[in-house]
């Protein structure tokens, strides 16, 4: 499996940072809100597709953010992971704004 890097908010949200009290709770709860809109965006993850919370090292601890995970060569796979890259969000929609208490 490959992977594509989203975020971990819409590119026009502020979000939670490493080092920040209370960091791990609120960066996974961004992730979820996202994964939940991309999921309204763009549908279900085809079979062999995934989107995940993964977690990366950082300077000041564990940083959180959203891959699209594909089977290269797997067309509707890669199409998505793709269509999860090109048309990335920009902002929180409505659903997304309730789940985050914003």
């Amino acid at each position: 499996m490959e992977y594509l890097e989203l975020g971990c908010v819409p590119t026009d949200e502020n979000c939670a940072q490493v080092g920040q009290e209370d960091y791990r709770s609120q960066a996974l709860k961004e992730c979820r809100a996202l994964i939940n809109q991309l999921r309204r965006m763009f549908g279900q993850e085809p079979v062999m597709a995934q989107l995940k919370t993964t977690g990366s090292p950082h300077d000041f601890g564990t940083y959180y953010e959203v891959w699209c995970y594909f089977v290269p060569g797997n067309k509707p796979t890669m199409d998505y992971a793709c269509r999860c890259e090109a048309e990335y969000p920009t902002k929180w929609d409505e659903e997304a704004r309730k789940e985050l208490e914003l």
